[in-house]
């Protein structure tokens, strides 16, 4: 497997795309906004996108889905927990930035699902906190965790937006994400990645 960032938007988002070698098959978490640069590097490598996984419903990691699914329909996934995040243009954030955005379609999954997306098996880890819903994804066999706005490097995501909870964050990232394997590289929704284990160590926050 690899994996390929992007940085979009004005929040510096990250935007990942995992991509299955043996198949070319894809799938992208977080949407910040629709930017041609990822359109370009799939087609131009022959990749087929067949999932958007959505970490958590904050504006600048939904804006580019419906650029995205013009390009590619694909199904959207996000926590249950989230739907009212993303169905709520105050919640979300979009309605002081733009006329406000809203996104319906999702398929939501619950904790502990498994996602076979682009033939990789993707666990949903329910991480509240952020948002209400807010969720990674963990790759096990890859050793991989997309933390969204949960974990960051030697941080963790910020908790007086709509539906946040410091307490909530902090019991998620202690209870579910540092029982993985050290070895786990963390990908987060902004900045650097990191590992679990350096993440038991040196963040102060937890």
């Amino acid at each position: 497997m690899e994996i390929k960032q992007f940085i979009i938007g004005m929040m510096q988002t990250n935007c990942y795309l995992a991509v299955n070698n043996d198949t070319k098959e894809c799938f992208m978490v977080d949407a910040p906004y629709y930017d041609a640069r990822v359109t370009e590097y799939i087609r131009e490598n022959g990749l087929k996108l067949q999932a958007i996984l959505l970490t958590h419903g904050h504006f600048d990691h939904i804006m580019g889905i419906d650029g995205f699914l013009k390009e590619f329909p694909v199904p959207v996934y996000a926590h249950e927990e989230e739907k009212a995040l993303l169905e709520n243009a105050v919640y979300n954030l979009t309605d002081g930035l733009t006329c406000g955005y809203v996104f319906k379609d999702a398929v939501y999954v619950a904790d502990g699902q498994e996602i076979d997306a682009a033939g990789i098996k993707v666990r949903v880890v329910f991480t509240p906190g952020h948002t209400q819903g807010g969720c990674c994804y963990y790759l096990e066999k890859e050793k991989v965790l997309f933390s969204g706005d949960t974990l960051f490097c030697q941080s963790v995501g910020r908790t007086d937006l709509p539906t946040g909870s410091m307490a909530k964050l902090v019991h998620s990232v202690r209870e579910k994400l540092f029982t993985l394997p050290e070895e786990t590289v963390v990908y987060p929704g902004h900045m650097e990645a990191t590992t679990i284990g350096h993440e038991r160590l040196y963040n102060e926050e937890v």
